[in-house]
C-alpha cells in the first residue's frame, strides 16, 4: 500500500533556520527546525498535554512545546553531549549563582594561570591519538579549564558550563571546524593554528549565559522536562503526542552523530564515546536481510549491487521498526506521532523511509493522517555523496524531508 504524501510548501520556512526563533547553544548536526512543530501542533490543535520525543538529540522538540502549552514533556538519548545540550537548555537555575559562578571561575583560572609551577598540578587526560588532534598547549590550558569547571557543586549550573567548553574543545583541535565528521586541518594551517583557549572558552560561556537567559529561562515555569541518557522504553498507553526526528539511517554513513561528539563525549569522560555510532540505530549489522512490506522490495534491490550495504539498511529498519513498537504502546488512543524524516539514498536506491514508519504505525494501532512533503533547506547535510564508491560519481543526497502524521 502507498501512504498518500501532500506537497505542502507552507512547511519549507524558505530561509529560515533553528536560530530564527531559538538560537541553539551548542551546535548539533541534523536538528529539526522548531517552526514545523509549532505549525503542526496549530494545525492539529495540540495542546496541554504529555508530549514524548524518543530520539531527542539536542531538544528541539521540547522548544516546540515551550512554545504550545505542553505541561509533560520526555525525551531520550543515547549520546551524552545530546542529552547534556538538552539538559542545559531545559532547566531552569538561578541566574545570579550562575553569574557569581562565572565571575568566580574566571578569577580562578586566570589567577591560576599566573603561577608557572601551578601548571604542573593539572592532570591532563590520555584518551586515544589525543595529540593528533590537540597541541601540548591546548590540551594543558582545556585541562585548566575543565579542572575548575569540576569544582562546581551545581550539577545544573556545571552543566551550563561544558556546553561552552565543549564547543571550544571543537575549535581549539586540529579538525575542519566547518565540518560535522572529523576532518583534520592541512600542515599547512596547523603552524599558524594557536588558539586562545581562555578567551574562547569565556567568550562562548557570556554568549551561552546570554542566550539562556534571553531565550530559554523566562518559558521554564511551568513545563516539566524530564531527559534521559538511554533508549527509550515503553510507557504503557502514556503520552498524547510524540514529535521527533529519528536518525536517517546508521550514524556512519548519514550524519556522523558519535564522530561530531567524539571529542566533548570523551573530555567529559564517558565510557563509550568511541561506540556511540555503533550504539545508535542501525548501529549492529543484522545478518538477515530485512524482508516484511514495502521496504523489502528496495533492500532487495541494494543487494544486487552489495549485499553488505544491503544488512546495513536491514539492521537500521529492524531496529526502527522495534523502536516504533515501543512507542506504539507508549501513545494513549488517539494520541497522535509525528515523524519528521529524510529518505535517504544508498547505491542510487532511495529508501522510502515515510512509507515504512506510516505502515508500521499501521501495523501497530494506528491510522495514516497525512505525510506532508516539505523542501529541506534548513538543515546541516552533506548536499552529495557517491553512491557506488567511484571515484568522480557523485548524487544528490536529501532536498526533501516528510513529515509523517499518525492517529492512535
Amino acid at each position: 500500500m502507498k501512504y498518500k504524501v501532500i506537497r505542502n510548501p507552507k512547511y519549507d520556512f524558505i530561509g529560515q533556520h533553528y536560530a530564527t526563533n531559538y538560537p541553539n547553544l551548542h551546535k548539533y548536526p541534523a536538528t529539526m527546525i522548531p517552526q514545523i512543530g509549532i505549525e503542526l501542533f496549530k494545525e492539529l490543535k495540540i495542546s496541554n498535554c504529555k508530549l514524548l520525543d524518543p530520539y531527542c538529540g539536542s531538544g528541539s522538540s521540547f522548544t516546540i512545546g515551550m512554545n504550545c502549552g505542553i505541561n509533560e514533556m520526555w525525551g531520550f538519548d543515547i549520546n551524552p553531549l545530546a542529552v547534556l545540550i538538552s539538559k542545559a537548555k531545559f532547566t531552569k537555575i538561578d541566574l545570579n549563582k550562575m553569574k557569581s559562578y562565572k565571575q568566580k571561575l574566571r578569577n580562578e583560572v586566570y589567577e591560576f594561570i599566573k603561577k608557572e609551577e601551578n601548571f604542573d598540578k593539572i592532570q591532563i587526560p590520555d584518551f586515544y591519538n589525543i595529540h593528533f588532534w590537540f597541541s601540548k598547549n591546548v590540551l594543558q590550558n582545556l585541562s585548566i579549564i575543565k579542572f575548575f569547571i569540576n569544582k562546581i557543586a551545581n550539577k545544573d549550573i556545571k552543566r551550563i558550563f561544558l556546553i561552552p567548553f565543549s564547543e571550544t574543545i571543537r575549535e581549539c583541535s586540529y579538525t575542519r571546524n566547518n565540518e560535522f565528521k572529523l576532518y583534520k586541518m592541512k600542515s599547512e594551517d596547523i603552524l599558524n593554528f594557536n588558539p586562545d583557549v581562555f578567551g574562547i572558552y569565556f567568550n562562548k560561556l557570556n554568549k551561552t549565559i546570554f542566550l539562556y537567559e534571553k531565550y530559554y529561562f523566562p518559558k521554564l515555569d511551568s513545563a516539566k522536562i524530564n531527559i534521559d541518557y538511554k533508549k527509550f522504553e515503553t510507557k504503557e498507553n502514556y503520552f498524547d503526542v510524540v514529535l521527533t526526528s529519528p536518525p536517517y539511517g546508521d550514524s556512519k554513513t548519514t550524519v556522523a552523530y558519535g564522530q561530531f561528539s567524539l571529542f566533548s563525549n570523551e573530555w567529559l569522560g564517558i565510557e563509550n564515546a568511541r561506540k556511540i555510532d555503533s550504539l545508535m540505530m542501525g548501529g549492529k549489522i543484522s545478518n538477515s536481510l530485512y524482508n516484511k512490506g514495502l521496504i523489502s522490495n528496495y533492500i532487495n534491490e541494494i543487494n544486487k549491487k552489495s549485499y553488505k550495504r544491503s544488512l546495513e539498511v536491514s539492521s537500521y529498519y529492524y531496529d526502527l521498526e522495534d523502536s516504533i513498537f515501543n512507542v506504539a504502546k507508549s501513545v494513549k488512543k488517539n494520541g497522535k506521532i509525528i515523524y519528521v524524516v529524510g529518505n535517504r539514498r544508498v547505491k542510487n536506491i532511495q529508501l522510502p523511509t515515510d512509507q515504512f514508519i506510516a505502515e508500521k504505525f499501521e501495523q501497530n494501532g494506528f491510522k495514516h493522517l497525512f505525510t506532508y512533503e516539505r523542501l529541506l533547506g534548513n538543515k546541516s547535510m552533506p548536499l552529495e555523496n557517491s553512491p557506488t564508491n567511484k571515484k568522480g560519481q557523485r548524487c544528490g543526497t536529501m532536498t526533501k524531508e516528510y513529515i509523517v502524521v499518525c492517529e492512535k
